[in-house]
């Protein structure tokens, strides 16, 4: 069966075209990298690719999702678009619940007291606390960093296998409807 060489209409409004990626000050590095068509067939295998590449950066690092996506999208010849947009699997809303999550599960993997977690606040000059902020956002920073990963390799696997598994779904759905009479 044939790779989508266009998108599909309902995904048009919420995907960057290939013109408003290489206007980004961030992404202007790739711009020559671009303009191979591969980056921007919408066949099974570069979506699910994209979108993994996407959801990995998207959970494993807080900052320039993005960059990162399109970057790995370009050198793994991955869906671009897909890539770019799966990144927002966190956002403003999603944040906080899913890198609470992620500490937990560090917590446990690292076995750090998840009870006894460590409070941020930064203290007062004359407080007598004999751990520094560093010490204690190291702290919170291995469990987390480690849940990340977690999260990140499970759901980019997942999601990937996913894809492809629907995918192949629909494909022999169209296949049959339309051998019938």
């Amino acid at each position: 069966l044939q790779p989508i060489r266009r998108m599909p209409p309902f995904l048009a409004r919420h995907i960057p075209t290939r013109e408003q990626l290489a206007r980004n000050r961030f992404l202007r590095w790739l711009e020559p990298f671009l303009h191979h068509t591969h980056l921007w067939v919408w066949s099974r295998h570069g979506v699910a690719l994209g979108v993994a590449i996407g959801v990995f950066f998207g959970l494993l690092i807080p900052i320039a999702q993005i960059p990162f996506s399109v970057g790995a999208a370009v050198v793994l010849r991955a869906n671009v678009p897909a890539a770019a947009a799966s990144t927002l699997v966190t956002n403003p809303i999603t944040f906080a619940p899913v890198y609470y999550a992620a500490y937990r599960v560090g917590a446990r993997l690292t076995g750090a007291d998840v009870e006894a977690a460590p409070d941020l606040p930064v203290p007062l000059a004359g407080d007598a606390d004999e751990r520094s902020l560093w010490q204690r956002i190291g702290d919170v920073g291995t469990p987390l960093i480690t849940g990340l990963a977690v999260f990140a390799c499970s759901a980019g696997l997942g999601i990937y296998l996913l894809i492809n598994l629907v995918w192949a779904l629909v494909e022999q759905w169209r296949a049959r409807k339309s051998r019938a009479p």
